[in-house]
């Protein structure tokens, strides 16, 4: 992993000041990093029996669709509201700074179907426990959710108890 996380550009002062970005466009930009970001994530993923992977706006849909294809699966994707065209269920979040919301199709997990869901980064964990919650609005199953990098001084993991979850990359500050 330390290969990995070498190629993660960390950028000062983005997206306003005091924030330290974790830029994973230079991970994915390299066959290596890319490979290995894909490998790693099929290999948490694997025993978590997924039905389905389900990919969180925008990030999410960057890996998602090529995990689903080493598990043998769909894909699903987790929008931001309006962007879907067909029924949606949705569910609105709170962030450090407003709310925000997510939208699924109705019709994207079955009830009892295994969801696994990704995306690039686990924060404070809002978003990622409203796409658990949206799975399980649906009657799916949250199977585990996947992510490439974690900020564990954030302490988002703390709002996905009970849930699997497996990230690629931490940070402590």
């Amino acid at each position: 992993m330390d290969a990995l996380r070498s190629l993660v550009r960390e950028v000062p002062g983005f997206p306003k000041p005091g924030i330290l970005f974790y830029d994973i466009t230079t991970l994915l930009k390299d066959p290596g990093g890319l490979a290995g970001v894909a490998e790693g994530l099929a290999e948490a993923a694997s025993g978590l029996d997924a039905d389905i992977v389900a990919g969180i706006e925008s990030r999410g849909f960057l890996m998602g669709p090529a995990l689903a294809l080493r598990l043998g699966t769909g894909f699903a994707l987790m929008r931001k509201p309006g962007k879907l065209p067909a029924d949606v269920a949705s569910v609105e979040y709170d962030l450090e700074y407003g709310s925000d919301a997510l939208e699924i199709h109705t019709d994207a997990v079955r009830p009892g179907q295994r969801v696994l869901i990704v995306d690039d980064l686990l924060a404070t964990g809002g978003t990622a426990a409203a796409a658990a919650t949206l799975v399980e609005r649906l009657g799916g199953v949250v199977a585990g959710l996947l992510f490439i990098v974690e900020l564990d001084f954030l302490a988002g993991r703390s709002k996905l108890e009970g849930y699997a979850v497996s990230s690629l990359l931490h940070y402590d500050s």
